[in-house]
């Protein structure tokens, strides 16, 4: 069976993505979840990660002896093992568009995401209101979304980015979605029904009562709380 390796599902953001891909499409895997203690050398994450990947990092997806790590070759590796769940697009165009737009969520967007962290147990929407009148760099983060979630949703009729079929673009950006909500970002009605409609999802739901029962404060991961349900 396949072992995923995750962090605290409040925080880690990463973490959620190959995990709401395998519990959405029905596919069975073995959780091991390392909790975040600090990320120094000599931290208890650092060094059960280091033993298991030479990135220390989650997530990290463990095939027998095959260890795949980083998000999107996880993603990958994850569509090539299960061809029947269709997990990417299987128009060639669409397909490709998928694969681009994983890929600039993957390598950019560093304005919402340094800014407004994963933090599901918290709603931050007045730290929110400041970073949008004070942040020119994630508002533009988030009209990039809107144009893109627009364009697919117009596209290829919803409800989600590539149809009716949940893929791994859907699963991409539903850290996203978190973030949206979390920090209560203004949206237009259309793309805010999309959010909704990920956070609907089964896979979804799942991670998000997990996350809300871990009842783990990590000062490091807060930059706008002193403690929880606390701005």
């Amino acid at each position: 069976m396949l072992k995923l390796y995750i962090g605290n599902k409040n925080y880690s953001s990463w973490s959620m993505r190959p995990w709401v891909l395998l519990t959405q499409a029905g596919i069975p895997f073995e959780e091991v979840m390392v909790r975040f203690d600090s990320f120094d050398a000599d931290s208890t994450f650092k060094q059960k990660m280091q033993s298991a990947t030479p990135t220390g990092k989650v997530p990290l997806l463990v095939d027998g002896d095959l260890a795949v790590w980083d998000t999107l070759a996880i993603a990958e590796y994850i569509a090539e093992q299960f061809p029947d769940k269709q997990l990417w697009p299987a128009d060639t165009a669409a397909r490709a568009r998928a694969r681009s737009i994983c890929a600039e969520m993957h390598s950019g967007f560093t304005a919402l995401r340094g800014n407004c962290p994963m933090n599901i147990e918290a709603q931050l929407a007045d730290a929110g209101a400041l970073i949008w009148r004070d942040k020119p760099a994630v508002r533009a983060d988030v009209q990039r979304l809107v144009a893109m979630w627009t364009a697919l949703l117009q596209e290829h009729g919803g409800p989600l980015l590539f149809g009716s079929r949940f893929t791994i673009a859907d699963a991409y950006f539903a850290p996203v979605c978190m973030r949206m909500k979390t920090y209560a970002l203004p949206l237009p009605a259309d793309i805010a029904a999309y959010v909704e409609r990920v956070n609907a999802l089964p896979g979804v739901q799942a991670w998000v009562r997990e996350a809300l029962a871990e009842k783990d404060f990590l000062a490091f991961e807060e930059p706008y709380r002193m403690g929880p349900r606390a701005l």
